[in-house]
């Protein structure tokens, strides 16, 4: 019950009842707005894409991101042959990554490292020894490398270097991390036993379902960190009226003030128009030269400008590029601690595609992971009477189709549902706040019936036709 009801029940009498039989247990589906998080889609809030990601992590087919080759495993011979090309002299360190983006406190796994005769550890990048008393947040995620070996590549180190490669291997599940360079500028390059592009040399670990889940470091966009989609100030937004002057159009600079008396807004502007020679008074923004609005907006690098700015208090004299005023409004929405200061900001921001993913939320060695002919991304834009049929006539081999057939029946099933209630035309891939109500319903109607359950009464608060109709 909700929490409105539930405060009556301590004020009703109970009733003069020994026994109640035959009365089914109830599920109300309520008209709840849908969900506003940016991270929820369509198959994240009926559960379907945790099976698709499973199906990829069983059975996709990975392929190099860069040349699109299909990715094989590594053998250590192969490792140690692509390290020693190195230049000699290069130091290199063995890294065996034994945690990867997890929580906990691991002081059990690095008490038992400490005594396998290991001496020291890198945790998020800081490298300590493993006597040291260390502390890990628990409620944190972590990557723990334990350091096998420090070398100097020389001619005749092959022997302890496939040595200390089959360590790695051992302890951090057929993965080895090696850093390239000195302790503090360190590249770090993973090699596996598992996959691997031996002209491109790139490597990944084995293949998991969270390395398909946007909300999940190891599959999330590093740029747009798994949204799709980047917030940026908008010029147009900036400067939504070009017909006016730099002195009131730029208003998110402080513009608006310009006429009321000196500002700094105004000192910039005018100091900045005086060393290229621009005139801005009374000409209208759009009127401006390209080059010049550019720096104004953007800046002007590392050229210096002469500025001069005059107040009650006196005149003031410096020389120093500027910085721009996008810029500028970056810097303050990012290092402001005002909720009022960012909504401000934000005012002035839209939503960008994200360049990296173009917009498909993962990492690019996830999205070069098929099943069939299509990765995730291009599975889930797909509506989903298509993907199903799509699962429906994949062609895999005998232990592929052994391995999928469960998962297959479950996605299936799932999907079944979602037409039954009128839904075939939406993707999975669509963001959870653009369903309208009665989508938003049908679709919690339907992941309900997903779930199997026999003897329920399901009651619709205000269902729509179609739902009725359908169920």
């Amino acid at each position: 019950m909700s929490s409105y009801a539930r405060q009556f029940l301590g004020l009703m009498e109970k009733p003069n009842v020994e026994l109640i039989e035959g009365l089914s247990p109830a599920i109300s589906i309520d008209q709840k707005t849908t969900s506003k998080n940016p991270r929820s889609t369509v198959g994240t809030v009926t559960e379907i894409y945790d099976y698709i990601r499973l199906l990829y992590a069983r059975i996709g087919v990975p392929h190099c991101p860069n040349c699109g080759k299909k990715i094989e495993k590594q053998t250590i011979d192969q490792v140690v042959d692509s390290l020693m090309e190195l230049e000699e002299g290069t130091k290199i360190q063995i890294f065996a990554p034994v945690v990867r983006a997890r929580k906990g406190e691991y002081t059990k796994l690095l008490e038992d490292f400490s005594k396998e005769g290991f001496v020291r550890v890198r945790i998020d990048g800081q490298i300590y020894e493993l006597t040291d008393d260390i502390e890990i947040d628990r409620k944190k995620k972590h990557n723990i490398d334990i350091i096998v070996d420090r070398l100097v590549m020389k001619s005749d180190i092959r022997s302890r270097l496939t040595e200390s490669i089959e360590t790695a291997f051992k302890y951090a599940n057929n993965l080895v991390l090696v850093g390239v360079g000195a302790s503090n500028e360190t590249k770090d390059i993973l090699f596996s036993q598992n996959y691997a592009c031996p002209d491109c040399n790139i490597s990944f670990e084995e293949l998991s379902p969270r390395m398909f889940s946007f909300n999940n470091p190891l599959g999330a966009c590093p740029e747009c960190l798994g949204i799709g989609y980047l917030m940026r100030m908008d010029e147009d937004l900036i400067i939504p009226d070009k017909n006016k002057t730099l002195y009131d159009g730029v208003k998110a600079f402080g513009a608006s003030t310009m006429k009321k008396g000196d500002t700094m807004a105004k000192m910039y502007f005018e100091s900045i128009a005086k060393h290229y020679g621009v005139k801005i008074k009374d000409v209208p923004i759009k009127k401006l030269p390209k080059d010049f609005l550019n720096k104004i907006l953007y800046g002007t690098g590392t050229e210096k400008i002469d500025f001069e700015y005059q107040s009650v208090a006196g005149t003031r004299k410096f020389t120093a590029p500027f910085e721009g005023v996008i810029p500028t409004l970056d810097r303050r929405y990012r290092e402001t601690k005002s909720q009022g200061m960012r909504d401000f900001y934000e005012m002035y921001m839209s939503n960008s595609h994200c360049e990296s993913c173009n917009g498909a939320r993962l990492k690019k060695e996830s999205l070069a992971v098929t099943v069939g002919t299509k990765n995730i991304q291009e599975l889930t834009d797909m509506p989903i009477n298509k993907i199903k049929k799509y699962l429906n006539e994949l062609q895999l081999s005998k232990t592929k189709k052994m391995i999928a057939e469960q998962i297959l029946k479950e996605i299936d099933a799932r999907l079944q549902f979602l037409i039954d209630v009128g839904l075939e035309y939406l993707t999975l891939s669509r963001a959870a706040g653009t369903l309208s109500g009665g989508e938003a319903q049908r679709i919690r109607l339907a992941t309900q019936i997903g779930s199997g359950l026999t003897g329920v009464l399901y009651i619709l608060d205000e269902p729509s036709i179609r739902t009725t109709s359908k169920r």
